[in-house]
């Protein structure tokens, strides 16, 4: 009788460890809205992101339909540029849309920087 008891308590140990979450590493978020000439939010353009030191995009993503997008990258400073990229964007109006100026954030640790993506005819 002990010797099942013993297993049932192991057992129990076992499941509650098997509950606890994986312990998440450090992040901090990168949100955005990406926004028309007019001001209002575009959905489905492609956002990409790199670190300054970088040359080339580390993440992709696309603005959702209220135009707003979020990407967690690593916590701890650094700098990050972030960018529209329009190559195969078409309005259904037909006008074309082109990228604003791209846009640098600097992140100390773990936290939210927010900004915008500012397009233009």
């Amino acid at each position: 009788m002990a010797a099942a008891l013993g297993i049932v308590v192991l057992a129990h140990r076992g499941a509650v460890a098997a509950d606890k979450p994986a312990k998440e590493k450090p992040y901090a978020l990168i949100f955005g809205t990406v926004w028309d000439p007019d001001g209002h939010p575009v959905y489905g353009i492609r956002v990409k992101i790199r670190r300054s030191d970088h040359k080339k995009a580390q993440w992709e993503l696309y603005s959702d339909h209220r135009g707003e997008f979020a990407q967690r990258v690593p916590a701890g400073k650094a700098d990050y540029v972030v960018w529209p990229d329009l190559k195969d964007y078409k309005l259904p109006s037909g006008k074309h849309l082109k990228a604003g100026t791209e846009v640098t954030l600097h992140i100390d640790s773990q936290e939210r920087s927010d900004t915008g993506l500012h397009l233009i005819w």
